[in-house]
């Protein structure tokens, strides 16, 4: 007797397909741990060093093992020189995320364990990737503005040092602890696209660069981490309070999608959202000059529930926040990557420990049994 084929489930919704100990989303209760830890009790008082350690050796750090992890990240901050010339020789109006990809891709000739895929080697190479996301992203905008690569500042944390490389100059405290919230707020979420790119390339036993490359792949498309530079450019459209409710009257009538809102899995709200709220609201207000995108983003929340009942992500308020940090909002993406490089990594040892090929089944839907036509009678 023949077995039954497989149900096909379009766009694997409700499939799981891995098990991990590194994050678990509730969407029914808008949850979000790390390890078992809430996401609003890490919010605003860990460091992101402690998250990275947290993700890549399961336990949050005593004193002297985050000091430790600090020193490591501090001396892996610098890029090889021919990695610097790359980002300079890349076109001006290049867009970042396809730099910060091909960059990446481009780092694994200077790694002398780079096909080494057991665990501590690819956390060390992690730990150096992680070290290195923010010097590169930083890199990419200078250089496209015509401005010098600055070197790495061994005396700020991972978030100070990223905003005064790209910026210049070193951030006041409230826009560290921005940066630092935004960096915590999206380090892991379980199964998303980008990871599940990156688990699929470990799972055929490809290093992590050629993981994390994949991964950028995934990240760059407005349905994941583009979602926030298409948000803050829909607000830039919309561009006043008023003009908020016929917008967005007009993206239901003619289908046009509203960035930001929704989310495959939670269906109450993202439980990181009330954080980067809160954010863009100190920044909004310490940079905003006038400018009142998060009293915009809140309206464009108010009308689309008029129509449905859809609730804003992760990227909804990143957006507007982001922007009063400065970052230009087509580097966006590259900011999600820097946070995230250490999820991927914890991911990529998960999956070469789990040891498992990653390859579903297609369910075949073209023409069957065709006869073969020479090629001169084909018409």
């Amino acid at each position: 007797m023949t077995a039954p084929a497989p149900a096909f489930i379009k766009g694997l919704a409700g499939v799981v397909a891995a098990q991990t100990a590194l994050s678990s989303v509730d969407g029914a209760n808008g949850a979000l741990t790390y390890r078992g830890l809430n996401i609003h009790d890490l919010a605003g008082h860990v460091e992101y060093e402690e998250v990275v350690y947290l993700l890549l050796h399961g336990a949050l750090p005593t004193a002297a093992q985050l000091a430790g992890l600090k020193k490591e990240l501090t001396a892996n901050r610098k890029l090889p020189k021919a990695i610097l010339e790359l980002i300079a020789s890349a076109p001006k109006k290049a867009v970042p995320m396809d730099t910060l990809r091909t960059v990446v891709s481009a780092l694994a000739f200077y790694e002398k364990d780079v096909e080494d895929i057991s665990e501590a080697a690819t956390r060390r190479k992690g730990i150096r990737l992680t070290a290195q996301f923010p010097t590169v992203v930083a890199a990419i905008h200078r250089a496209r503005k015509g401005r010098p690569i600055l070197d790495p500042r061994p005396s700020l944390n991972h978030a100070e040092n990223f905003l005064y490389m790209l910026h210049g100059q070193g951030p006041d405290r409230l826009k560290a602890e921005a940066m630092n919230l935004y960096f915590v707020l999206l380090a892991d979420h379980s199964l998303n696209a980008s990871t599940f790119t990156s688990r699929v390339v470990a799972s055929t036993n490809g290093d992590l660069h050629a993981a994390v490359t994949a991964a950028l792949g995934a990240l760059k498309g407005n349905l994941h981490g583009g979602a926030a530079e298409a948000t803050m450019n829909m607000l830039l459209e919309i561009g006043s309070l008023e003009k908020v409710d016929a917008f967005v009257d007009n993206a239901f009538a003619t289908k046009r999608k509203i960035m930001g809102i929704g989310h495959r899995i939670y269906k109450s709200g993202d439980p990181r959202a009330r954080h980067l709220l809160e954010w863009a609201r100190k920044m909004e207000t310490a940079e905003g000059k006038g400018r009142n995108y998060v009293d915009m983003a809140l309206a464009v929340e108010a009308a689309v529930l008029r129509h449905r009942e859809l609730y804003p992500n992760v990227d909804f308020f990143s957006a507007p926040m982001l922007y009063y940090l400065g970052i230009p909002v087509d580097l966006d993406t590259c900011v999600f990557a820097i946070s995230r490089a250490a999820g991927w990594t914890a991911h990529v040892i998960e999956q070469y420990n789990d040891a498992a090929l990653i390859r579903p089944g297609a369910q075949y839907i073209g023409p069957a049994n065709q006869p073969l036509t020479p090629v001169g009678e084909r018409k």
